[in-house]
């Protein structure tokens, strides 16, 4: 399974959510492969601030280079995680059939927390579909700020600093989640 990260540009969020989920799921026997994708355009290095407090980490973002958002890209992900809603409108746009595995990186850890983690012999869609529930397509449509991560793009370090953090946290929870200490 694809677990594909989105932001607006590919360029800070998404590239730092996926190094720090893939960091959390290292290890793991049946990993899901981590990806990240924006709605800007593709071949732009992350910025210099981003690089510092991913360094800070031990996660080197310096080969990273923005891709764009395809239908294609949401179509092999098996699960679809954007930084705010915009994101997840963009990624359902793009294919319609992929809403009830595209969510908010908060609104995932948070519905994934009130179903528990997964249970041993649960696959990854399953538990997918069970932190769906009852959500509806309306879902799409009601935005609320306090589940989307901000964008520090273009703002002062500790922006970045704290959006990291922020990731780390979430992207810790999820692949707690996903991957249960045993």
């Amino acid at each position: 399974m694809v677990v594909l990260f989105v932001c607006t540009a590919n360029i800070c969020r998404s590239p730092m959510a996926a190094a720090l989920f893939a960091r959390h799921t290292e290890g793991q026997d049946d990993r899901a492969d981590v990806a990240s994708a924006g709605l800007g355009p593709s071949g732009y290095p992350v910025p210099d601030e981003v690089l510092g407090v991913m360094a800070q980490r031990g996660l080197d973002l310096g080969g990273h280079r923005s891709t764009t958002l395809s239908a294609e890209s949401v179509d092999e992900a098996g699960l679809v995680v954007g930084m705010s809603l915009r994101h997840v409108q963009e990624s359902v746009l793009l294919l319609p059939a992929s809403w009830q595995r595209t969510f908010r990186l908060k609104e995932l850890v948070r519905r994934g927390e009130y179903v528990g983690p997964r249970m041993p012999g649960q696959d990854l869609g399953s538990w997918i579909r069970a932190a769906q529930g009852d959500r509806t397509r309306d879902s799409l449509i009601h935005h609320s700020p306090v589940e989307d991560v901000a964008d520090p793009y273009g703002g002062p370090l500790d922006g970045y600093e704290a959006t990291a953090v922020e990731l780390d946290d979430l992207t810790g929870r999820l692949a707690t989640l996903l991957w249960p200490p045993r």
